[in-house]
């Protein structure tokens, strides 16, 4: 197996009610980002603690921080080792959960990002 997990970006985490922006190449998706390109909606509100359950049921993913409103995770790809950061982000003000998916290494994922955030969403309960 390989191991193409790269270095954890300094960035993350929510900076003025903000989570960092996608690096301008085609393997982020965001909800808080104005580009079409990267943009995905918000997940409904939810109690971080829930998010967890349906995370830690996912192959490959690790907690690296959570908090009552904000959960930092890795997930690994099971052939080559890369891996993504995803961050959820519960906003009072706007009453969702931002979050942002991005590949470490590379330019292209072939649409995983958006596909993970997409099978989170059919996940958690409306």
């Amino acid at each position: 197996m390989f191991n193409f997990s790269g270095t954890r970006p300094t960035n993350l985490g929510v900076k003025d009610g903000k989570l960092a922006p996608c690096p301008g190449t085609p393997n982020c998706v965001s909800s808080q980002s104005s580009n079409p390109q990267f943009t995905i909606s918000p997940l409904p509100a939810m109690a971080i603690s829930e998010l967890r359950k349906i995370l830690e049921q996912m192959e490959r993913t690790t907690i690296i921080e959570a908090t009552d409103n904000y959960l930092y995770a890795e997930f690994k790809s099971k052939l080559m080792g890369y891996v993504d950061d995803v961050e959820f982000y519960l906003d009072p003000n706007e009453n969702v959960i931002h979050l942002r998916s991005a590949s470490r290494l590379g330019k292209s994922d072939l649409g995983v990002n958006r596909q993970r955030i997409e099978s989170i969403r059919s996940q958690v309960k409306q």
